[in-house]
């Protein structure tokens, strides 16, 4: 996988005095994730969970693994149906 070259003037300035300090972005551009990226274990469980479920009612078997899911994806900003 290439590297990626970032512009001196594009990286923020990290000293001794602010290793510990966040350097995101203020506001919204530090708060914006993809939905791909958030809530990955929730999502692989109930993926599974409704691959894998030997019940004729998948979606009842699996009811508290998918609200936990669009719990998680809710704390983000989600609003799933």
């Amino acid at each position: 996988m290439p590297t990626q070259v970032v512009p001196s003037s594009a990286a923020p300035n990290v000293t001794t005095g602010n290793l510990s300090m966040d350097l995101k972005p203020p506001g919204e551009a530090a708060a914006k994730v993809k939905p791909c990226c958030v809530c990955k274990d929730e999502k692989s469980a109930r993926d599974e969970c409704m691959l894998f479920s030997n019940s004729d009612n998948a979606e009842k078997e699996c009811e508290s693994i998918v609200s936990k899911y669009k719990a998680c994806m809710a704390g983000y900003g989600f609003k799933l149906p």
